[in-house]
C-alpha cells in the first residue's frame, strides 16, 4: 500500500498535468509525493481522452451514512480532502436529485487549490428548486439534466433527454454532457446514480475510500446492483491501494483506457506494448 502525501509542490504538479503543462512521471519526489502522483495523475491526464470516475466514501461495513441520513463524518479529514482534489481535477461533478435535495451539497473546491467544476444534477421529473445550494450562482456552470419542459432561472443550463418511464439513460446523459464540452466527469452520488453508470459500463475508474468505523445500518455506496450467481462472473477490476490519513482508498481501473492512464507518460515502449495487446 502506498501512503499518499499531497504536498503543495506535488499538488501544483498535478494541476499542471491537468492543464497539459507537465507529466506525472518525471522529477524527484518523496515516496509519499510519488504516491500522490500515482493516485491523481491518471485522473488529471487529458492525453488519453475523457475520463468518467466515480468516488464512494464509506464505512468498513459499506455504509455511506447512518439510517437517519447523517453522512458528514464518514470519511476522515484526508478522505474529505481527497474528494475535493478530485473535484478540482474534473470538468464536472454529477449527482442525482435525491442527493441534491437531501444533502444540499455545494460541490465546490474548498479544501485544496483548483477551480470549481461544473455542477450537474440528474433530475428526471424536475423536482430540484432553483434556489438549491448546488444551483447557486458562483461563476461555475450549473446544469440540470431532465426529462421535463420545466424552465429554469437564467444562467442554469438544461440538458433535456427522453425519460419515458421517469428515468434517464446514463448513456444519453454522458453523450449529452460530452456534447456540452464536459470531458472528465466525477459521479459523486448517490448510490443509484453511481450504480447506473457502473452497470452501463460507463465508468473508467471507481475509487472507494473506506473509513475505520462501523455504522450498522444505512444507505450503501452501490445500490441495487445486479447480482451474479457465480463468483467467477464477478467484476474484478485492476486495483491499487493507497493510504489517505485514516482512510484506505481502493483505486479501481474498469477499462483499458484507465489502465493505460496509470502508465508513465514517457515510457513510450511500455505504453505501445500495452496498447498493442488491447
Amino acid at each position: 500500500m502506498q501512503v499518499v502525501d499531497v504536498t503543495p509542490r506535488v499538488w501544483d504538479r498535478i494541476l499542471s498535468v491537468r492543464e497539459g503543462m507537465a507529466c506525472a512521471c518525471c522529477g524527484r519526489f518523496s515516496p509519499g509525493e510519488r504516491a500522490a502522483l500515482d493516485l491523481y495523475g491518471p485522473v488529471a491526464r487529458r492525453d488519453l481522452g475523457a475520463v468518467t470516475l466515480a468516488q464512494i466514501g464509506q464505512s468498513l461495513d459499506g455504509r455511506v451514512a447512518t439510517a437517519s441520513g447523517d453522512a458528514r463524518d464518514v470519511s476522515g479529514p484526508e478522505g474529505l480532502a481527497h474528494l475535493h482534489r478530485l473535484r478540482a481535477l474534473v470538468d464536472g461533478v454529477v449527482i442525482g436529485v435525491r442527493t441534491a435535495l437531501h444533502d444540499q451539497p455545494r460541490l465546490t473546491v474548498r479544501l485544496c487549490s483548483g477551480a470549481n467544476p461544473a455542477r450537474i444534477v440528474i433530475d428526471p421529473r424536475g423536482r430540484l428548486p432553483d434556489d438549491a445550494l448546488v444551483l447557486a450562482a458562483d461563476g461555475a456552470r450549473r446544469i440540470v439534466v431532465t426529462g421535463t419542459d420545466r424552465p429554469r432561472a437564467p444562467g442554469i443550463e438544461i440538458l433535456r433527454l427522453p425519460a419515458p418511464d421517469g428515468r434517464l439513460d446514463p448513456v444519453q446523459i454522458l453523450e449529452g454532457l460530452r456534447g456540452m464540452g464536459l470531458g472528465s466527469l466525477l459521479i459523486e452520488g448517490g448510490g443509484l446514480t453511481i450504480t447506473g453508470f457502473l452497470e452501463a459500463g460507463l465508468l473508467d475508474r471507481l475509487q472507494v475510500s473506506v473509513a475505520p468505523l462501523i455504522i450498522g445500518a444505512g444507505p450503501q455506496g452501490l445500490t441495487s446492483l445486479s447480482p451474479v450467481n457465480r463468483l467467477k462472473d464477478a467484476l474484478r477490476p485492476e486495483m491499487r491501494v493507497f493510504g489517505m490519513g485514516t482512510d484506505i482508498v481502493f483505486d479501481c481501473a474498469l477499462g483499458d483506457r484507465a489502465s493505460r492512464a496509470a502508465l508513465p507518460l514517457h515510457d513510450a515502449a511500455l505504453l505501445a506494448q500495452v496498447t498493442a495487446a488491447n
